[in-house]
């Protein structure tokens, strides 16, 4: 079961990269909205990594 679902979660991946490129190349206006939503979900998860990585590691900077 688990590996069905990380099989739908990689086809979301690669069709929304694909989406990504189609949309750069002038698509339909689908491709830009899922393209743009693709994007976004990046951006989040990027933004969410970089929040997450400040938490472990607190003492990383000193005030000397």
């Amino acid at each position: 079961m688990i590996v069905v679902v990380l099989l739908g979660v990689l086809v979301l991946v690669v069709g929304g990269c694909a989406c990504v490129v189609w949309a750069e190349r002038g698509g339909p206006r689908w491709a830009r909205v899922v393209a743009t939503v693709t994007l976004t979900a990046s951006e989040l998860l990027r933004a969410s990594a970089k929040k997450r990585r400040r938490g472990l590691n607190p003492g990383s900077q000193s005030d000397d």
